[in-house]
């Protein structure tokens, strides 16, 4: 009959594998703690997420300032709008009594004419607009996008007032009694649908879209079985592969 082996809890004090043990646990490196208890965090943790902060910061930044520069590229870019409006505008022909300033021919269609022109320069502008912001800043983003669609209004607006600036002067009055009665001039450039100052930052924000759509960098695509942790098909081992047998138990014998 033999002796009770001793328990684990009660190994004598002089026992060699105690002393090994203990010795293990000295010489296990420490990671340096910020603060005490059990929810410190080590300060590679820390530093780590302080590095993620920036770089995202950098990055909001820097689409901001490139979302103003593309609103002050186009709102400059409004002149040369202006001007190409001011340039192919069909005139309206005026003609003056001793009475009144009546249209040369009343049944001309140059007024209306003068708003579909703009319009049409404008959506020109904001499809060539949105195509090369595209073009230098393929990855986009809600600030360009606001950006793209500010500078086209502020610049429908200058070429507007550019239009009508350097157009024929609006005091008809005064230029009916400079030609004369009989003589015809040149209305006032005028943009009567008011609508017309939304077609070009329309235009560039719906380009965009496209071009973002059918030409921009696709984000990877996630693999779902190994994100949420499925391991994927078993694979068949197929017919040569023997099986567990009848008699087969757990790798004792009796």
């Amino acid at each position: 009959m033999t002796a009770p082996l001793t328990p684990p809890h009660r190994q004598p004090p002089n026992d060699p594998r105690q002393k090994s043990d203990a010795q293990a646990a000295a010489q296990l490196p420490s990671r340096p703690r910020h603060g005490h208890g059990p929810d410190a965090v080590t300060a590679t943790e820390a530093d780590g997420d302080g590095g993620g902060g920036g770089e995202q910061d950098v990055s909001l930044s820097a689409e901001v300032a490139r979302a103003f520069a593309v609103v002050l590229a186009l709102t400059v870019l409004g002149v040369a709008l202006g001007l190409l409006w001011l340039w192919l505008a069909p005139r309206v022909p005026l003609v003056s009594t001793d009475k009144a300033v009546f249209l040369k021919d009343t049944e001309s269609e140059e007024a209306v004419g003068a708003d579909g022109t703009f319009v049409l320069l404008a959506l020109a502008f904001g499809a060539v607009s949105a195509a090369l912001v595209f073009w230098f800043n393929r990855r986009g983003g809600i600030p360009l996008v606001v950006g793209l669609a500010l500078g086209g209004l502020l610049g429908s607006l200058l070429a507007w007032g550019v239009g009508v600036w350097f157009g024929p002067t609006d005091d008809v009055v005064a230029r009916a009694r400079e030609v004369g009665q009989g003589v015809a001039f040149d209305a006032p450039l005028q943009l009567g649908a008011k609508g017309a100052l939304l077609a070009w930052p329309m235009a560039a924000m719906l380009v965009h879209l496209a071009l973002t759509a059918l030409f921009g960098p696709r984000d990877p695509e996630s693999e779902w079985g190994t994100a949420y942790g499925d391991p994927g098909p078993v694979p068949d081992p197929g017919p040569d592969v023997p099986g567990p047998g009848p008699d087969a138990g757990d790798g004792t014998r009796a």
